[in-house]
C-alpha cells in the first residue's frame, strides 16, 4: 500500500526500538500514527544518557544483523546509510579469562578467528569451523520462524516449522551444544556468553540460541557513530518524514476498551485519543499491569504475570573518565568460576563475590561520545532481578563499590577511581522505578520453552482486539534484531486485518442481470 491510501489511525505506546520500527513502517504505508513516550528521549531502555560532556547508550551497545536494519529502512523508502554512519567492529570483542592472562579477540573474519583460536587453544579451531557449518544450516531453518507470527499450536504444523524442528535443539542447552564442538571450558564460554543477551544461563537456555553466537561471527557487529541512540534519532526522523507525530514526555494512562475491543488511549493529562489500532511497545508485563482497567484481562492478570519467568537484571555504571582506556570497543572479563557466577545470577539469586563484568569503551572509535583525550565507559554486571531478596536500595552503595573494585582488578583500569569525572549508577530497582521494566528484568520475559513462539505473548494480542505487541515481550523475543522483526510482523498483521475489513465492507456483489445479491 502506498502513502495516503488509508484513512486508518494508530497509536503506538512507547518509542523504544519496536515502537520506532512500527512507526516507520506504518507511516510509510500511509497510516496516521501518533507515538506517545513517557521519556523525553527515544529508545526506551536503550535510550541516550548525557552526563556533562559525556554521552552513553543506556542499554544496547551494538547492532547485530545490520542487514535487518537496512531492510527496515528500505521498507520505509529510505537508506539507513543516509542517516547513520555504521562502523563494522574488528575485533568483535575482547574476551578476558584467568584475570586477563588469556585474551581471545574474535575477528569479523572467520579465518582470522580460527587462527587466533589455534594460537590459544591448539586443535580447537576445527571445532569452530564445524560449529559455523552446522549453525549455518540451523539458521536457514530458524530464520523463517522469526519472520512470521505464532498465534497457536497450528503454526507448529506449517511446513517451515516441521522442517526446522530437527535443527532447533530445543531439548539441549546452549552449553550442551557448545560442548560438542570445544573441549576447553574457556572456549565454550566464548560461544555461550551470548545467552546473557536473553538474560538466561547457558546451562538452561534452549540449544536453539547458539545461533546468537553464529550470527555475530557470520554477520559481524556494527557501531553507529554517536552510539546506538543515533539509530533511534534516525528512526524517529524517518517516521516523522512519513507524517508520524511523536509526543515525548507524554505517558499513557490507560488503553480504552469496549466489549473486548480497543478504541483508543487516555493520556495522564486526561486527554483521550481514539484510534483504529493500538500498538504496545512498552514493557510487556508493566503494560499488562497498568494500561488496562481491572477485569479486562483474563490471561495476563497481575497474579499470572508474577508467576512467569523473567530474565536477569543488570547493574550499570556510566563513567566519564579522564584519559583514554586501552581496552577494545567491547570487553568481557569472566569470573574465575563462571558457571557458579551464572548460577548465582539466575538460580540462587544472590550477588556474586566474583562477578563477570562487561566494559564498553566506544570513545576510541567514536570521538563524538567524550571530549578529546577522555573516555565514556559503560560498565555492566549481570545480577538477579527483583525476585531476589536483595535490598537494592540499602545495598546500592555497596554494589557500586564492588563494581568499582572489580574494575580496578583490570590492569588498564587499576587507577579508575581517580579518573572519574562524571558518573551514574543503575540497579534493578532503578530499571523498574525509572524505566518501567517489570521486576528490573532488563531482557524481558525469559526464553524458556514455555515462553517461546506460540507460548510467548502474541503479536496480535490474544485478549483485546485491535491491540498489537512489539518489543522483547512478544514473538520472536528480546534483542534488537528480533524486536525489529516483531514490529514487521505486527505491522503486516495490521495491514492484513485492514485489508480483510475493507474487503468485507466492499460494494455488494451484483448478479449478471445487475440485481443485488
Amino acid at each position: 500500500m502506498g502513502r495516503n491510501e488509508t484513512n486508518k489511525t494508530a497509536v503506538i505506546v512507547g518509542a523504544g526500538p519496536g515502537g520506532l520500527a512500527a512507526a516507520m513502517l506504518l507511516g510509510a504505508k500511509g497510516y496516521k500514527v501518533d507515538v506517545y513516550e513517557k521519556q523525553e528521549v527515544p529508545g526506551g531502555r536503550s535510550g541516550r544518557i548525557r552526563l556533562g560532556a559525556y554521552t552513553f547508550d543506556r542499554g544496547a551497545t551494538f547492532v547485530m544483523m545490520p542487514q535487518l536494519l537496512e531492510e527496515i529502512f528500505e521498507q520505509s523508502g529510505r537508506s539507513v546509510h543516509d542517516y547513520v554512519e555504521l562502523h563494522k567492529l574488528d575485533p568483535l570483542y575482547g574476551l578476558y579469562f584467568d584475570r586477563g592472562q588469556t585474551v581471545l579477540m574474535p575477528s569479523s573474519d572467520n579465518e582470522e578467528t580460527a587462527k587466533r583460536i589455534k594460537e590459544l587453544f591448539p586443535g580447537e579451531e576445527a571445532g569452530f569451523y564445524r560449529f559455523m557449518t552446522d549453525e549455518s544450516v540451523k539458521y536457514q531453518h530458524v530464520e523463517p520462524l522469526l519472520r512470521r507470527p505464532f498465534n497457536g499450536l497450528g503454526d507448529y504444523m506449517k511446513s517451515d516449522a516441521i522442517k526446522a524442528l530437527p535443527h532447533l535443539k530445543v531439548t539441549d542447552t546452549v552449553y550442551g551444544q557448545l560442548s560438542r564442538y570445544f573441549q576447553d571450558e574457556r572456549l565454550k564460554y566464548a560461544f555461550t556468553f551470548q545467552s546473557k543477551y536473553l538474560g538466561m544461563s547457558a546451562w538452561n537456555c534452549p540449544g536453539t540460541f547458539t545461533i546468537l553466537s553464529y550470527m555475530e561471527h557470520r554477520y559481524g557487529l556494527v557501531h553507529p557513530k554517536g552510539g546506538v541512540a543515533a539509530l533511534w534519532d534516525a528512526m524517529k526522523k524517518v517516521a516523522e518524514e512519513h507524517g508520524v507525530t511523536f509526543h515525548m514526555g507524554s505517558p499513557i494512562q490507560k488503553i480504552m476498551t469496549q466489549e473486548g475491543v480497543a478504541t483508543g488511549v487516555q493520556l495522564q493529562n486526561g486527554e483521550v485519543r481514539q484510534a483504529d489500532h493500538i500498538v504496545i511497545g512498552s514493557d510487556f508485563s508493566m503494560s499488562m499491569n497498568h494500561l488496562f482497567e481491572p477485569g479486562v484481562l483474563k490471561k495476563y492478570t497481575p497474579e499470572k504475570l508474577e508467576k512467569k519467568k523473567y530474565s536477569c537484571s543488570t547493574a550499570m555504571l556510566y563513567l566519564g573518565i579522564d584519559g583514554e582506556v586501552d581496552l577494545p570497543h567491547h570487553s568481557i572479563h569472566f569470573a574465575d568460576n563462571y558457571e557458579q557466577n551464572v548460577k548465582e545470577i539466575t538460580e540462587t539469586l544472590v550477588l556474586s563475590e566474583d562477578p563477570s563484568i562487561y566494559v564498553h569503551n566506544p570513545s576510541r572509535l567514536d570521538p563524538t561520545l567524550a571530549p578529546a583525550g577522555k573516555s565514556s565507559l559503560y560498565v555492566l554486571v549481570p545480577i538477579p532481578n527483583l525476585k531476589s531478596d536483595t535490598d537494592w536500595i540499602g545495598q546500592r552503595e555497596e554494589l557500586k563499590e564492588k563494581m568499582l573494585s572489580r574494575l580496578e582488578q583490570i590492569p588498564q583500569l587499576q587507577d579508575i577511581r581517580g579518573r572519574i569525572e562524571e558518573e551514574a549508577f543503575f540497579t534493578p530497582q532503578d530499571w523498574q522505578d525509572t524505566l518501567d521494566v517489570y521486576q528490573g528484568a532488563t531482557f524481558n520475559l525469559a526464553h524458556n520453552l514455555g515462553q517461546m513462539m506460540a507460548l510467548r505473548p502474541h503479536n496480535r494480542f490474544e485478549e483485546v482486539e485491535r491491540v498489537w505487541l512489539v518489543g522483547g515481550g512478544t514473538h520472536p523475543g528480546s534483542g534488537l534484531p528480533t524486536i525489529f522483526e516483531s514490529a514487521r510482523i505486527s505491522v503486516d498483521l495490521i495491514e492484513k486485518a485492514d485489508r480483510k475489513h475493507r474487503k468485507s465492507h466492499a460494494e455488494p456483489n451484483l448478479d449478471p442481470a445487475g440485481a443485488t445479491k
